[in-house]
C-alpha cells in the first residue's frame, strides 16, 4: 500500500482523535465561561452561532458543486438534529455537570459508544454476527462501558487527601448527604444527554445518505440549533 492509500485509510481515525482534542478544548472554555457567571442556555446559543459562522465559508466553497438539493424530509431531519444535540444534549450535559462534577461527567460520557451501539441494534441499523471478531469486540466493549458507568454511579469511594486540599475533605464528607439528591439528578441528566447525543448520531448517519455534504449539513445543524436554543434561552 502506498502512502496515499495508507493516509486515506487512516484519515477517519485521525479525524476522530483530532475531534477528541477539540472536545477537550471546548469543555475547558465552557467551564471557564460558566465559572464567570455565563448561563449555559446562552452559552449553547453562542457556541452554535460561532460554529456556524466558522464552518459556513468552508461549506460554501468546498461543497458548492456537490451540495444536493434540500428536501422537506431533509429539513425535518436537520430540525430534529438541532433539537437533539445543541438544545437537549448540550443543556442537559451542562446541568448534569453542575449537579455532579466535571471529572465525573467526562468519565460517564464514555458510555456514549455503547448506548449508540445498542440503539443502532434496536433500530436495525447495526447487525451483530456473534461469530465474527468485530462483533465480539463491539459486544465486549459495550459490556465493559456499561459496567464501568454503573460502577461510577453506584460506588463513591473515599476521599484522597493531598496537601492542597487538606482539611476540606471532612467538610465535603459531612455535606455529602444533602448533595446526594442533586448528584443523582445530575447522573440522570448526563445519561439523558448521552441518549440524545446517541440519537443525534443515528439521525445524522441516516441523513448523510440522502444529503452527503458534511460541511453544509454541519452548518445547517448549527444554525438550526442556535435558533432553537435561542428560543429556549
Amino acid at each position: 500500500m502506498d502512502l496515499r492509500g495508507l493516509w486515506k485509510s487512516l484519515k477517519p481515525y485521525c479525524a476522530m482523535v483530532f475531534l477528541q482534542f477539540g472536545f477537550a478544548g471546548m469543555f475547558i472554555i465552557s467551564v471557564a465561561s460558566m465559572k464567570q457567571g455565563m448561563s449555559h442556555y446562552v452559552l449553547v446559543v453562542y457556541r452554535n452561532a460561532v460554529a456556524a459562522a466558522v464552518i459556513a465559508p468552508f461549506a460554501l466553497w468546498f461543497e458548492r458543486k456537490v451540495r444536493p438539493k434540500m428536501t422537506f424530509s431533509t429539513f425535518l431531519k436537520i430540525m430534529a438534529m438541532g433539537l437533539l444535540e445543541p438544545v437537549l444534549d448540550q443543556n442537559f450535559y451542562y446541568m448534569g455537570t453542575n449537579n455532579t462534577n466535571a471529572s465525573f461527567a467526562s468519565a460517564l460520557y464514555n458510555v456514549l459508544p455503547a448506548m449508540t451501539f445498542v440503539n443502532a441494534i434496536l433500530l436495525g441499523m447495526e447487525k451483530v454476527h456473534i461469530k465474527r471478531r468485530r462483533s465480539q469486540a463491539k459486544v465486549a466493549g459495550t459490556i465493559v462501558t456499561v459496567v464501568g458507568a454503573l460502577l461510577m454511579i453506584l460506588y463513591k469511594g473515599p476521599f484522597v487527601e493531598f496537601f492542597w486540599n487538606k482539611g476540606r475533605t471532612r467538610h465535603e464528607s459531612d455535606s455529602s448527604g444533602t448533595n446526594a439528591r442533586h448528584w443523582l439528578m445530575g447522573v440522570f441528566m448526563l445519561l439523558f444527554s448521552c441518549f440524545c447525543w446517541s440519537a443525534f448520531f443515528l439521525v445524522q448517519s441516516h441523513t448523510l445518505k440522502s444529503y452527503p455534504a458534511e460541511l453544509s449539513l454541519t452548518t445547517l445543524i448549527c444554525i438550526m440549533g442556535s435558533a432553537q436554543s435561542g428560543a429556549v434561552a
